[in-house]
C-alpha cells in the first residue's frame, strides 16, 4: 500500500511543519479512504480503490472551484486550489492530451466502436489502460470528439 504509506508520511510532515491547510486536506483524505474501506468490508481496500477516492476528491475540488469562480468567491477558490494541489500529489503523473488521443484512437480500433453510443465500452477500456493517469472528463471529451463525426 505505497499510496497509503505516502499519505501517512505526508501527514506527519505537515504536522511537523505546522502546515494547517495541508494537514486538514490529508486528514480529510484519510477519512474518505477509511469510509471507502468500511464500504468494501469484508474485502480489503486495494490501491485502485485508494486512487479512486483521491480522484473523486480531486473532481469535487475542481467542481467547487468552478462554482466559486461563478459566485466570485476568490477566498474559497484559493482554499480549494490549495487543497487540490495537495491531493494531486498523491495521483500518478497525468498523461498529456496527445498521449490520451493516441490511446483512445487505438482503443476505438480495438473495440470496433463506431458511434457515441459505444462510448461506454471505449471509456472502460481506456481507463483500464491508463490506470489512474488520465482525467476521466478529458478522456470522455476526446472519445466524443473522435466518435461524433462518425454519427
Amino acid at each position: 500500500m505505497e499510496v497509503r504509506e505516502k499519505i501517512m508520511n505526508e501527514m506527519k510532515a505537515a504536522m511537523r511543519a505546522k502546515d494547517q491547510v495541508r494537514l486538514d486536506t490529508i486528514r480529510g483524505l484519510q477519512s474518505a479512504i477509511k469510509n471507502r474501506e468500511i464500504e468494501l468490508r469484508p474485502e480489503p481496500i486495494s490501491s485502485d480503490d485508494v486512487l479512486g477516492v483521491i480522484k473523486k476528491l480531486v473532481k469535487q475540488r475542481k467542481e467547487s472551484i468552478e462554482q466559486f469562480l461563478t459566485a466570485k468567491r476568490q477566498d474559497l477558490v484559493d482554499k480549494e486550489s490549495e487543497e487540490l494541489k495537495v491531493l494531486e500529489e498523491f495521483l500518478p503523473p497525468q498523461m498529456t492530451k496527445e498521449q490520451l488521443e493516441n490511446i483512445v484512437r487505438a482503443t476505438i480500433t480495438e473495440t470496433g466502436a463506431k458511434a457515441v453510443k459505444d462510448m461506454g465500452v471505449v471509456m472502460k477500456a481506456v481507463m483500464a489502460k491508463t490506470q489512474g493517469a488520465a482525467d476521466n472528463k478529458l478522456v470522455s471529451e476526446i472519445i466524443k470528439s473522435i466518435l461524433s463525426p462518425a454519427t
